[in-house]
């Protein structure tokens, strides 16, 4: 059985951090602001290119958007 990742309370962190908004994001990204919203709200797991390239577009590297603070 496969865990399930959900990627939203990190993603809308890192974009806060560097003053994006969810659809200056999703440009950067190359990917629709619709997804981008349903990520922040953990409505969906990412698929693993959205990940890399929302990762890419916010300069982290993918791990970062399942890594919780502690």
């Amino acid at each position: 059985m496969q865990a399930v990742v959900y990627i939203g309370d990190r993603l809308k962190a890192l974009r806060i951090e560097q003053a994006l908004t969810q659809e200056e994001l999703a440009d950067k990204a190359g990917v629709a602001p619709n997804t981008v919203a349903r990520l922040e709200r953990n409505e969906t797991e990412p698929h693993m290119s959205t990940a890399r390239k929302l990762a890419f577009a916010l300069g982290v590297h993918p791990r970062q958007l399942t890594k919780t603070e502690g």
